[in-house]
């Protein structure tokens, strides 16, 4: 059973499942996994996503910059950079949020192709060995990554609660 996703947050709740949904919609597109198989700037890459994310379900429920600074703790001129798009955070946000108001709030996860294994020579056999070996670590680092992000947000929001 899939929850509905407001655009148009009303209430904190709501601003929550839109910040979640517009962080987690954007981490999966290919150009951000990409960026964040870098493990030096990851932890950097994902704040500002994140950060990103909450401000732009903030200003959907229509508070001011300094309402989302304050919420947020960060300056109003980071948040003003990621709502207008200055950051590329900003930026891949904004933009999982237009695909989020033309085709409704769709989380795609990376696929997986796989042939039926019957067709397979040993040499295709081993070959998809050998890839499906790949997909596990990197189901693995992701699976990882989704940790991470979820602590993040964590702190976020204990930070949030606490301001």
């Amino acid at each position: 059973m899939s929850e509905e996703i407001p655009l148009s947050p009303i209430g904190r709740e709501q601003i929550h499942k839109l910040e979640y949904a517009l962080l987690v919609g954007t981490m999966f597109r290919p150009e951000v996994l990409e960026e964040l198989r870098n493990p030096a700037e990851r932890l950097t890459w994902v704040d500002s996503l994140a950060v990103a994310a909450a401000a732009i379900a903030r200003e959907r429920a229509k508070m001011t910059v300094s309402q989302i600074a304050e919420d947020l703790g960060r300056s109003e001129a980071t948040i003003r950079s990621h709502l207008t798009g200055k950051t590329k955070a900003g930026q891949l946000v904004r933009q999982t949020l237009e695909k989020f108001q033309r085709e409704g709030v769709r989380i795609e996860f990376p696929q997986i192709q796989v042939r039926p294994v019957r067709d397979l020579t040993t040499v295709e056999l081993e070959e998809v060995k050998a890839r499906l070996e790949e997909e596990k670590k990197r189901a693995d680092r992701l699976e990882s990554l989704l940790s991470e992000i979820k602590n993040s947000m964590k702190e976020i929001i204990e930070k949030v609660e606490k301001a």
